[in-house]
């Protein structure tokens, strides 16, 4: 948690951006796992209630009257029951004093109060919600269907906390600076103990378990497969083979829920063949040309592209692209290699504020998504860049056999693909390079004390030596 004066300065800046009405900002519950008694699921609060009221504790909602200038926690206070098995915890009005708010009620009040602002024909302001218990928790006070809600959500509210998010401030820095810290610790542990003969669930559980001995957990589910083409391989049962490529896409969170997102690929036996290191390099140039190109003013969509065209160029030269490159980016066969985009926003959430919709957070008004193109409507983040961002660096290579094939047989982007030499790599697998990105005033800085290895030479040197 963040000092008080930090809660009430980001409260009071959301009133004044979103100007009128009563905001509600809904914390998480708890989510046991297959009954209600056997453990639950680990908790995580919603990061917009984090970001406001800074409260880890389950089964609160956030008030906010604008026009009265109010501040109201809702929650109910923990019963002896719970006490017995779970321990003493504040109550619901001495954490509301923490983050500088004065008034607190029980939970059945919030149905009065919105009530009562809907009898005076007040705007009522919510956010989408995620989760199902909230909707219907929303479907209780406002009468809002849950297949309605996204539509019905306030879209000033939205905008006020894609604005307020996005630019993180010094001490937003530094919690990311420790997830990087510990993201560090992930990944070299993989390296360290990738061998053959050890299965992907063995390596991703240890990575896991660092994130949860340094930080609150791990910031998204881990991804570590020798199959890198599949985007979200989480680790199977399978045994690491000599010969082959593994990627491990993992991060952290700090105690104070702020996020890392790391993507390393590496050879199993610790030395690169030369046709991995062909692809590798090219993943390798572009994602150092991001570190060029990024800077404030600059859209990161323009920055996706000319990665794209920097990645078409040199496949070119090993004959598995053919053809014009503008013509080529503009048809989309780039997306036959990188089928995702090159980065998203990153704070609170590894995928920052995604719930309130990308079309707001990745965009605006000047640059639209295309979401028609396959490969280009993954693009997550492409908005001009500000000081204070903090985005992913991700480009990657993938031959992936049931693309090559749906494409092969239908004659797409045939013009520009070599299918004939694709075939060669359908047991390639992927390559992925991920860091995580600060906008400075004048460029651009990785997040993080120690750089994870990622040029060829030095993970070689690192994985023989550890």
């Amino acid at each position: 948690m963040f000092s008080k004066q930090t809660y009430i300065q980001r409260r009071n800046e959301l009133k004044k951006l979103v100007k009128s009405g009563v905001i509600v900002l809904f914390g998480n519950n708890e989510s046991p796992c297959n009954f209600p008694n056997n453990g639950y699921y680990p908790f995580r609060q919603d990061s917009s209630f984090l970001y406001y009221f800074g409260i880890q504790r389950d089964g609160l909602v956030g008030v906010i009257d604008i026009d009265e200038d109010k501040e109201t926690l809702i929650g109910d206070d923990i019963d002896i029951e719970d006490i017995v098995w779970y321990g003493s915890v504040d109550s619901v009005k001495d954490l509301a004093a923490q983050v500088g708010i004065v008034n607190s009620a029980p939970m059945k009040m919030l149905k009065s109060l919105c009530n009562d602002a809907l009898s005076k024909k007040r705007k009522i302001h919510f956010l989408p919600p995620y989760r199902h218990d909230i909707k219907l928790q929303i479907f209780d006070l406002l009468g809002i269907h849950p297949n309605q809600q996204k539509e019905s959500a306030s879209l000033d509210l939205i905008m006020a906390v894609v604005k307020m998010r996005s630019t993180k401030t010094a001490e937003e820095i530094e919690e990311l600076e420790r997830a990087a810290v510990i993201g560090y610790k992930m990944h070299t542990t993989a390296m360290r103990l990738t061998k053959p003969g050890i299965t992907e669930k063995y390596i991703g559980g240890q990575v896991d378990g660092v994130a949860n001995s340094y930080g609150a957990m791990v910031s998204f589910p881990t991804i570590f497969s020798q199959h890198g083409e599949i985007m979200h391989g989480n680790p199977s049962m399978a045994i690491l083979e000599s010969g082959r490529l593994v990627l491990c896409d993992a991060g952290a969170e700090t105690l104070n829920n702020y996020c890392s997102d790391n993507t390393r690929t590496y050879p199993v036996n610790g030395k690169f063949t030369q046709r991995q290191l062909e692809i590798y390099s090219i993943v390798e140039a572009c994602h150092d040309y991001t570190l060029q190109m990024a800077k404030p003013g600059m859209k990161y969509a323009d920055v996706h592209f000319g990665v794209c065209r920097l990645m078409f160029d040199r496949l070119k030269e090993f004959g598995l692209a053919k053809g014009d490159t503008e013509e080529a980016i503009k048809a989309g066969a780039q997306a036959m290699f990188l089928p995702h985009g090159l980065g998203h926003m990153m704070g609170m959430d590894v995928h920052d504020m995604e719930s309130l919709d990308q079309i707001y957070v990745g965009f605006d008004e000047e640059t639209r998504p295309n979401l028609e193109q396959f490969g280009t409507n993954c693009l997550r983040m492409g908005r001009r860049l500000q000081e204070g961002f903090v985005v992913t660096d991700e480009p990657g290579i993938y031959f992936i056999p049931a693309l090559i094939d749906d494409w092969k047989a239908s004659g797409h982007c045939k013009e520009f693909l070599n299918f004939d030499k694709l075939d060669a790599y359908k047991d390639f697998g992927g390559i992925r390079i991920e860091d995580d990105v600060l906008i400075t005033k004048d460029g651009c800085r990785f997040l993080g004390k120690d750089r994870i290895p990622y040029h060829p030479k030095d993970v070689e040197a690192f994985m023989e030596n550890n």
